[in-house]
């Protein structure tokens, strides 16, 4: 019965909330972060619009799908995504309803590419989109979908994978933050971070079984900046510390393990604790970190590099010559590397105070308006020169 009286209490506020002149988007923020998130469909169907200021008032009509299809360069792997998305429907869902939907979601990915010739379709993709299909129709779908897809997951939309790769470059960060064991584990099964490349770019809608998981995440994320998807990642794995601490530490099996996800976690504590993570370690904070790993991964990339070079060129000289100057550059870099690393190693036993202390004065309150407060137009584009 209390928990009844909260919920009827969080409706009354969303809706006071809605009906304010003009709209509270800050207290909806905090509706969509907070304990349940926005609770049914029918007021997400008015809060996520809000969130991501579309107007609903003139929704533009959609496009007969038959002139979207006929030369588009992206219709068949879109066809063959879609065609796979089967689990993403509600069981029990009858086959024609489903196969119309279905339809539907074919005809809003290709109406936004093709209006947004700057974005390219992702697999993944498809898996965001059927969330939105599902939750607020085919029309409303495609204006919530079209704003998203140019701010939140603008960087995953890219040609190249390089702004995906360098958001994954913050999850060992924010790891090492928390739990220096588990990262430092990691570490040396060099795991990598692809694991968590499915989470990130579906919204965890491609994992997780439970559609009632993915929109309550889907509250949340749409309500925060477009790094907490990352954040909520590192607190999935810093909630199975025990399990990865036990594991054989080697690649394969860290890796078979983070990418099996547990259907049962404790949602909104992660919840929370992710927003508190991100209040305590903001993205321009560890943004250096995710940079040094960048760095690392382009010493794989630029060896690679020189190989195919070498086989361009089929000049050895130049070649060598070349390999000279990378490798000399590659020992300054690992001289600065070992300052940073002295630098970085030394302040622990004060950041474990710091936690324990922030952690019990962090409530989520703080940090649904600190996200508020930390522009949603975030891109990590200050951080280009790291992909020359």
């Amino acid at each position: 019965a209390d928990f009844d009286a909260k919920k009827k209490k969080k409706v009354a506020e969303i809706y006071q909330a809605l009906n304010s002149d003009p709209i509270d988007v800050a207290t909806l923020r905090r509706m969509a972060i907070s304990e349940g998130g926005l609770l049914t469909d029918e007021i997400r169907c008015k809060v996520w619009p809000k969130l991501l200021s579309v107007n609903t008032d003139d929704l533009p009509p959609l496009p007969a799908g038959k002139e979207l299809r006929e030369d588009n360069k992206d219709y068949q792997q879109v066809l063959l995504d879609v065609r796979r998305s089967l689990r993403r429907f509600p069981p029990g869902m009858p086959d024609d309803q489903r196969e119309g939907l279905q339809e539907e979601l074919i005809d809003i990915i290709l109406h936004v590419l093709k209006r947004n010739p700057q974005l390219h379709y992702y697999q993944g993709y498809h898996d965001i989109v059927v969330t939105f299909l599902l939750v607020v129709g085919d029309r409303l779908a495609t204006a919530l979908v079209e704003k998203l897809s140019t701010h939140h997951l603008r960087d995953f939309m890219d040609p190249t994978m390089d702004n995906t790769k360098h958001i994954l470059n913050y999850l060992m960060p924010i790891i090492d933050q928390v739990n220096p064991e588990v990262h430092d584990f990691m570490q040396s099964a060099e795991v990598g971070t692809i694991f968590a490349l499915s989470w990130l770019i579906t919204w965890f809608g491609h994992v997780l079984s439970d559609f009632r998981h993915v929109v309550r995440l889907y509250d949340f994320f749409l309500a925060c900046h477009p790094l907490m998807p990352i954040y909520f990642a590192a607190v999935i794995v810093l909630h199975r510390e025990q399990e990865v601490l036990d594991c054989e530490c080697d690649m394969a099996s860290v890796h078979h393990l983070l990418s099996q996800i547990p259907q049962d976690l404790p949602y909104e504590s992660l919840i929370s604790k992710a927003g508190d993570l991100f209040v305590q370690f903001p993205p321009s904070e560890l943004a250096k970190e995710a940079a040094q790993a960048a760095q690392a991964e382009r010493t794989a990339a630029s060896t690679f590099k020189d190989f195919e070079l070498a086989s361009v060129q089929q000049r050895p000289d130049t070649v060598l010559r070349q390999r000279f100057r990378d490798r000399l550059r590659g020992e300054e870099r690992l001289r600065g590397e070992e300052r940073t690393k002295s630098i970085l190693t030394k302040p622990r036993t004060n950041r474990f105070v710091k936690l324990a202390v922030m952690g019990l004065t962090v409530a989520l309150g703080a940090a649904a308006l600190a996200v508020v407060k930390s522009a949603l137009e975030w891109a990590p584009k200050f951080e280009l020169q790291i992909f020359p």
